[in-house]
């Protein structure tokens, strides 16, 4: 008979017209020397062992010398027992494929739920697109990243029914425009961000297309009477008010009585009055109005306004130095004349005029009456007389004075 030792219950015993062996379960042919269906021989022991096949997951029963199933399309394992990569739930027919959207090529073998989402996806079956991307048509289901910028917005954006760009869903304060790369009203750029002016309240967004410039933050149309960059300043001709919240118009009067008037602001919490200064009283009414025409009529403070303060500085200062410059020559010329009189007071001379045999002196002022005139000759032989002559002795002629 020659039967297998392994494979055969009984290695002397055979059918006595075939030939065949009687074989164990597993093992097959005339002497059992091969394995039956559904088994394969195990290398180490070289004995028959059952594959052990899925029913559900393989083609049939057999198997490969290594013990590895035929499996079906989506399953895989060496008893196909479980689904391949991309397929999931395995039941009694086969496996399901995974449902990705071709963003991902696995998924849960058991709920199907896609893993590694790529392509800027996400969710169960990468069906959506991450935070801050959208999804655009072209090409079909792809996730393009929105261009939001996240200082400017959320970061996020969404492409509006009948439109083919995208908008952000949300502008933060102080930007706005479909992708929020834009400066609101009230807001200029300054390196790329976005800053709220700073025009101190004195500005009406109402009255003019912004608040400021959006390229510089220069103020636009600057009310209550300010001026400068950012409306700091008062205009020419107006001044800030004690309280410093409001400009008020600066005026000139003629008499020493002052005009009084209100200027208020919307912004300021009361009106405030103040009282105009008076022109500097050595100015003649002449010269006032030859420097500043004025009417008796309201005209007067129109007229007035069109001279700047500096202008008016500038005339008053003047004035100041040519009135100083006046005082001073009238006191000097007076100090001069008071000298020259008291020079001549104290001071007095002697006039001497001859006739003939006589000389005869007389006083410029009667204040020294018996003035001592022995010393106006020195000749020892001048004598002066009892009645105040004075006789002049020369070797040769005899004077009398």
């Amino acid at each position: 008979c020659n039967c297998s030792a392994v494979g055969s219950s009984s290695a002397a015993e055979c059918n006595g017209t075939t030939g065949q062996c009687p074989c164990l379960e597993g093992y097959a042919g005339l002497r059992c020397e091969t394995c039956a269906q559904g088994f394969y021989r195990e290398q180490r022991s070289q004995r028959c062992r059952p594959c052990g096949c899925s029913p559900a997951g393989s083609g049939s029963a057999r198997c490969d010398d290594s013990g590895k199933c035929q499996c079906k399309v989506g399953v895989t394992g060496l008893k196909c027992d479980r689904c391949s990569d991309g397929y999931y739930r395995f039941n009694e027919t086969t496996c399901e494929p995974c449902q990705c959207n071709n963003h991902s090529k696995t998924c849960d073998s058991l709920t199907g739920t896609c893993l590694h989402c790529q392509e800027n996806t996400e969710g169960n079956h990468c069906e959506l697109c991450k935070e801050g991307f959208y999804r655009s048509a072209h090409p079909a289901h792809a996730c393009h990243r929105c261009p939001c910028s996240t200082v400017a917005s959320t970061g996020t954006c969404r492409i509006q029914p009948g439109e083919t760009a995208p908008r952000c869903d949300e502008c933060k304060t102080g930007y706005t425009g479909p992708n929020c790369n834009q400066c609101d009203s009230g807001y200029y750029n300054s390196d790329s961000i976005c800053v709220r002016c700073k025009c101190n309240g004195n500005v009406d967004p109402a009255r003019s297309p912004g608040v400021c410039k959006p390229d510089s933050g220069e103020c636009i149309g600057c009310l209550y009477h300010t001026a400068g960059f950012h409306c700091e300043e008062c205009e020419d001709g107006y001044v800030r008010d004690p309280e410093g919240t409001n400009c008020t118009r600066r005026e000139a009067t003629l008499g020493p009585e002052t005009r009084e008037f209100t200027t208020s602001a919307p912004n300021a919490s009361k009106a405030t009055s103040f009282s105009t200064a008076v022109i500097n009283s050595t100015l003649s009414p002449t010269t006032i109005q030859t420097i500043f025409p004025m009417s008796s009529s309201d005209n007067s403070t129109s007229a007035f306004a069109d001279v700047s303060w500096t202008q008016f500085n500038i005339i008053i200062l003047t004035v100041i130095i040519i009135v100083v410059v006046l005082l001073m020559g009238f006191v000097g010329a007076v100090y001069m004349y008071r000298e020259y009189q008291n020079r001549k007071l104290n001071a007095p001379f002697w006039t001497i005029e001859l006739k003939e045999d006589n000389i005869s002196f007389s006083s410029y002022h009667d204040s020294i009456p018996n003035a001592d005139v022995s010393g106006l000759l020195e000749d020892d032989g001048n004598e002066v007389a009892p009645n105040g002559q004075l006789t002049l002795t020369t070797p040769m002629h005899n004077y009398k004075a």
